[in-house]
């Protein structure tokens, strides 16, 4: 199974936010819209960064709360794995594990097309091993 098997269920919708915002208003954001990180992107779509709830819990310890003042630009991941809506799912579920995040903005012909958090890669995953065990049961009562 691949991204856009994921993708063609859930949709291609994706929270953004610009880089010049705030880790308040980011904040504000993420808990509006009941989602765990928010793609920092470009007015092209293009991806700049990610920035998760827990990335805010991080610099709220370690610097207080004037951080929250503070530009998302300043305090996201810039480094992004993406991957494609070809991309095989247990490839993603491996590069989520290695990197140890839980979201992955997907890129097709170089935009953001959408995102797929570890949930969705877990709910498609137990939806392919049950469909297999229903058709393995069959097979067996069939013979």
């Amino acid at each position: 199974m691949t991204v856009a098997h994921i993708l063609a269920t859930k949709g291609r919708d994706v929270v953004t936010i610009q880089p010049h915002r705030t880790l308040a208003e980011a904040a504000r954001l993420l808990a509006e819209r009941r989602i765990g990180a928010v793609v920092v992107a470009g007015a092209d779509r293009t991806v700049l960064g990610i920035l998760s709830e827990r990335d805010i819990v991080r610099m709220l310890a370690a610097h207080g709360a004037s951080v929250l003042d503070d530009p998302v630009s300043r305090h996201m991941t810039s480094k992004v794995m993406m991957c494609s809506p070809s991309s095989d799912i247990n490839e993603v579920m491996g590069m989520m594990t290695e990197g140890r995040f839980r979201h992955l903005p997907v890129i097709e012909d170089g935009k953001l097309a959408g995102i797929v958090s570890i949930g969705d890669v877990v709910k498609h995953r137990l939806a392919e091993i049950e469909a297999e065990h229903r058709a393995m049961r069959e097979y067996i009562t069939m013979a």
